[in-house]
């Protein structure tokens, strides 16, 4: 099925409560979500990382920063 959505004709708002209502039928619906074998290993690691106390947290603010840098670094290559 290929639905239809006039996304040219709706607004921010609608178009950021549709993808939460898909966000939040995907969180019902999570066990038929699949995840590649390397997703689930990355997964386990970090949990074992956290579980071992060798996990390093960032706040959210120097998260962002982060991102940023490495995609308008990745822009000028």
């Amino acid at each position: 099925m290929d639905p239809v959505l006039p996304l040219d004709r709706m607004t921010v708002e609608e178009k950021l409560r549709a993808m939460e209502m898909l966000w939040d039928d995907l969180c019902r619906n999570e066990k038929q979500i699949p995840v590649a074998d390397w997703q689930k290993d990355l997964l386990d690691d970090r949990q074992r990382q956290i579980e071992a106390g060798e996990a390093k947290f960032s706040d959210w603010e120097s998260a962002k920063k982060r991102i940023r840098d490495r995609t308008i670094g990745l822009q000028r290559s």
